[in-house]
């Protein structure tokens, strides 16, 4: 009889928690049920909203596209490469040597310098060894 009990007990254990578990699905199912519809206005502010950022980040991006970006084509051939975000040519060495520096800070404060030391240098391409005398700080 023992075991008989022991079953039983278990039985109505396992239905209580079958019970619970019911409920308790009953009751998240009622709360999905009951999540607000978007409606016509909230999706028309959510457009314009999206516009706004679109057309914000659109503003900014040209705004932070420097000026050197808009060489003409037929002065990029002649003049050939330029210092990083600068209008000063210089050779492909430079560049090599510019690219070899590892932290992005540091190889932009290097090419400032070397840019202002070109331009008051009235350099018209920066060579190497213009770029590792200029460089030095």
């Amino acid at each position: 009889m023992s075991e008989q009990t022991n079953v039983q007990e278990r039985l109505t254990s396992v239905e209580d928690r079958m019970a619970r578990l019911e409920n308790l699905l009953v009751s998240i199912n009622e709360k999905l049920e009951q999540t607000p519809q978007t409606d016509v206005a909230e999706s028309e502010n959510t457009e314009k909203f999206q516009q706004w950022v679109t057309d914000y980040v659109s503003m900014r991006l040209q705004q932070l596209v420097p000026e050197t970006c808009d060489h003409p084509a037929d002065a990029a051939a002649q003049d050939g490469p330029f210092l990083d975000n600068t209008n000063v040519p210089c050779t492909e060495e430079v560049v090599h040597r510019v690219k070899r520096i590892p932290i992005p800070f540091v190889r932009e404060m290097v090419v400032q310098r070397v840019a202002e030391n070109a331009r008051s240098a009235q350099i018209e391409r920066v060579d190497i060894e213009f770029f590792e005398q200029a460089a030095t700080f």
